[in-house]
């Protein structure tokens, strides 16, 4: 992974790694339904219909993760960053909260 301007792609066992070492801001842009079911345990929820920039935490000491379902909100997520004039490293889940349960990811369940 590089430092700098861009936009990656994670897979969930290197976000396992981030969030084991604690150096992970993880921001969940499901709907708040989606995140009242289940959660990655960690995660942050700024919901992509009301997504605000300004709420995310801007720091260079962790990474700056977002996931969704299955990895489209979280790129668009990326993007409204980008518009915002965020210059750091973003990362993207691959395949989103699915991926993550199917590769053995530990799943809060929710209040529903």
């Amino acid at each position: 992974m590089t430092d700098g301007n861009e936009t990656l792609m994670i897979e969930s066992s290197t976000l396992a790694d981030w969030m084991s070492a604690g150096d992970v801001y993880l921001y969940d842009v499901r709907e708040e339904h989606e995140f009242a079911k289940s959660r990655i345990p960690g995660s942050i929820l700024l919901p992509l219909s009301v997504f605000d920039p300004r709420q995310v935490a801007l720091t260079t000491k962790k990474k700056l993760v977002f996931h969704c379902r299955s990895g489209v909100r979280c790129g668009q997520a990326a993007e409204i960053m980008r518009s915002f004039g965020y210059e750091g490293s973003i990362y993207r889940l691959t395949g989103g909260i699915l991926a993550w349960a199917e590769s053995g990811g530990k799943i809060e369940p929710g209040d529903n």
